[in-house]
């Protein structure tokens, strides 16, 4: 599993809607959010589309329009995220929950390889199903506060 470059940009705005919904922002424009975290509007807007189908952000229309997250941070976790953008966290096909394909080798019930690949991705799998959107945005809200930034976003 690899984060790519949308995967990415999907959470770092939606790390930037749940600090703006827990600084009472109701809501926040694209081209806000491209500029605070230097994005391609455009891809930006794409990627808004795809998680606002999925129910996670909501947006309003008009000049003083924008997005907003649909769910609570705590209801997003991070691998749901991720699944969405970039696809399955398993590493080969024959590990995958979401998409299994047959593994390649004669004897997938014995494949050391696929064991070895199946705790990689449980792992993976664990560790981004544990961390909700909430947990992210509060250490990060943490950190800009430290350093006096947190009314910024």
């Amino acid at each position: 599993m690899k984060l790519s470059k949308k995967g990415e940009y999907a959470l770092r705005s939606l790390i930037n809607l749940g600090i703006a919904a827990e600084v009472k922002r109701s809501l926040v424009q694209v081209s806000e959010l491209a500029e605070n975290e230097q994005l391609p509007v455009k891809f930006l807007e794409q990627i808004l589309q795809a998680l606002k189908e999925a129910g996670m952000v909501e947006s309003a229309r008009g000049k003083f329009g924008g997005y907003r997250l649909a769910r609570r941070a705590n209801k997003i976790t991070i691998g749901e995220v991720v699944r969405l953008i970039d696809g399955p966290l398993a590493p080969i096909g024959c590990v995958s929950q979401s998409a299994y394909e047959k593994c390649t080798c004669p004897d997938e019930a014995h494949c050391g390889l696929r064991m070895l690949m199946l705790d990689v991705r449980n792992a993976i799998a664990g560790i981004l199903d544990r961390y909700t959107l909430a947990d992210v945005v509060e250490v990060t809200l943490r950190t800009l506060r430290q350093i006096g930034r947190a009314s910024c976003r």
